[in-house]
């Protein structure tokens, strides 16, 4: 709006002191104050309303308009409640700093212009974006995209004055309006939204991060066409897009609500697009899926893995290696609608997986492009290409270097140097926000397979990532993840071992030493995790516990006794350890 606009609405009693040829001027927003320096609150285009208490004598208005006019501000309104009269200082200091003066009559509150101003920004801000919002909507619904989400972030940005970001369930930035937003500071606003989701509570959520005030408003498409609420609010909680607004929406009026809740719809459009255009990479794994899981000949699934490899690899032109990964969500029971057992957990673990698999320092919704998940069942797997790198000529400087550096590797640089995706890696990004929304009755589990070169090998990388997420799935916490590099290890074989048996197996060796415990507080338990830990040393087990050696042989001993084991015998320790491991 503009000044000239507020001197003509008589309800305001404003009267023009100086300044008739600035009142043109656009007036962005309103402040009260009677700071002699309030230059740190002022962004420029504000009506500023003062009731003069700043001003101790003449020489006091100079440098309060100078301030004022280095900052930008619309015009001053000064009320006459306090003076009367409009002291002739301020009217020169105004004069000379080409800054519109108007004098507030006393019967009129600060508040009653306050409002008016904000009803008015507000409103002819709404009303812009509105209009172009529904222009934006139209192209993007009715044939190719109008630019994509970063259009409308950009609106809200210039008509609104507001920094926001679309984010996917990790804190992922999808999209947004000027600087990116910071990894940890996503993944922080998502934990925030798929917490409070999980509570049932309706949006935007607000979320205080770092000093900063954002609401945080869900993402989903409620129009003609769009997919079926879920039954139950795990089964999206995974999956749906956030907006992010750096902005505490709490005392918006609901005009400005109804058109950030316009701008998710928008935004959901075309996140069904995007979805829309996975199905193909979709088809392709499944298809592959179904071909190794069929036990199909080698020269068939390569057969299949040739029309992939163009569509998960445009341009590239070589033949890739796979990997496969393989995740599971479990939910517990809770007092919700749906039972665990009603929520299908294999399309949102699919949903995940794919979100998950996308490189996070990668931004922007068209980074999942090469990435093939499948689901059957409760597990979604991921058909993963790693392109192979173009060995260098034989005898070329470039390929003696590379053998000389191939000579130096090593077991651990060994690992580093692996081609692919590691499973630590995958989830260290993800795992803060994950473990919100699964709060305390959901879990995911995955396993990262090997890579492999030939279609031969993808059956054994199936199995092989399968068998990893099992040895995932017998670690605590809330989200976990283990690779093939485990699957070498004794740690293999515990989560195969059926529960009644590891139960009967434990309390066999470990609950006499328990109950001896109890009584006597001999702490045999942690003096034999010890001793094995020390590789039966009794002098490093000794120094370890602060005992004498001879108090250590005591307690073995009594061990011993107790159990009818012999822990000077490979075999006796070994099923100790193996105890150890799964009590």
């Amino acid at each position: 709006m503009r000044l000239r606009a507020l001197l003509e609405t008589d309800a305001l009693g404003l009267r023009l002191l100086g300044g008739e040829d600035e009142l043109d001027r656009t007036v962005r927003g309103v402040m009260t104050t009677d700071l002699r320096d309030p230059s740190r609150y002022l962004s420029g285009g504000e009506l500023v309303l003062t009731g003069l208490a700043w001003r101790r004598d003449a020489a006091d208005s100079e440098p309060f308009v100078r301030i004022l006019a280095a900052a930008g501000v619309a015009g001053l309104a000064a009320g006459e409640a306090e003076l009367r009269d409009i002291p002739a200082d301020l009217v020169e200091a105004c004069l000379h700093h080409r800054l519109p003066l108007f004098a507030v009559n006393e019967t009129v509150a600060f508040a009653t212009i306050t409002e008016h101003v904000v009803r008015q920004v507000s409103g002819e801000r709404a009303g812009d974006l509105a209009a172009v919002v529904d222009r934006h909507r139209r192209l993007m619904t009715s044939g190719p995209a109008g630019g994509g989400p970063e259009v409308v972030l950009d609106l809200l940005t210039s008509d609104l004055d507001l920094r926001a970001w679309v984010l996917s369930p990790t804190g992922r930035q999808i999209a947004g309006a000027g600087s990116p937003l910071p990894g940890p500071l996503g993944a922080a606003l998502a934990g925030h939204h798929l917490a409070a989701t999980r509570t049932g509570r309706r949006g935007p959520h607000r979320a205080a991060v770092a000093g900063t005030t954002y609401s945080l408003f869900p993402i989903r498409n409620t129009g003609r066409g769009a997919v079926p609420a879920a039954r139950d609010v795990r089964e999206s909680v995974l999956s749906d897009w956030l907006l992010a607004v750096e902005a505490d929406a709490s005392d918006w009026p609901a005009a400005r609500l109804d058109l950030l809740q316009g701008v998710t719809q928008l935004i959901a459009v075309e996140r069904d697009r995007r979805d829309a255009a996975r199905t193909v990479r979709r088809r392709l794994a499944q298809e592959v899926l179904e071909l190794v899981q069929a036990g199909a000949a080698p020269a068939e699934i390569a057969a299949r893995l040739r029309v992939a490899a163009p569509v998960l690899l445009p341009g590239l032109g070589v033949a890739p290696q796979w990997q496969v990964v393989v995740a599971r969500v479990d939910w517990g029971a809770t007092g919700q609608a749906a039972t665990a057992g009603d929520i299908a957990s294999g399309p949102v673990a699919q949903a995940l997986l794919e979100e998950i698999l996308v490189d996070p320092a990668v931004s922007g919704p068209d980074s999942a492009d090469r990435i093939a998940v499948a689901h059957t069942g409760e597990e979604a797997i991921a058909l993963v290409p790693l392109p192979t790198a173009t060995p260098a000529a034989p005898g070329s400087e470039e390929g003696a270097s590379g053998e000389a550096a191939r000579a130096d590797v090593e077991d651990a640089d060994a690992l580093d140097e692996e081609p692919g995706l590691h499973a630590d890696a995958l989830l260290a990004s993800v795992r803060e926000p994950l473990s919100a929304g699964l709060a305390d009755d959901g879990r995911l589990t995955l396993g990262v397979s090997a890579a492999v070169h030939s279609a031969e090998g993808l059956r054994g990388a199936l199995e092989e990532a399968r068998h990893a997420r099992r040895v995932a799935a017998a670690r605590p916490g809330r989200v976990c993840a283990a690779g093939h590099h485990e699957l070498a290890s004794h740690v293999l074989l515990l989560p195969f071992v059926p529960d009644d048996v590891r139960r009967a197996f434990t309390a066999r060796l470990l609950d006499p030493l328990r109950d001896y415990d109890r009584r006597h507080r001999a702490e045999l338990i942690e003096t034999l995790e010890a001793f094995l830990d020390c590789d039966g040393s009794w002098t490093r087990c000794a120094a370890r516990l602060h005992l004498h050696v001879n108090t250590l042989r005591y307690r073995v001993g009594r061990i011993e006794q107790l159990t009818g084991r012999d822990l000077s015998r490979l075999e006796d320790k070994l099923d100790f350890f193996l105890a150890l491991r799964m009590s």
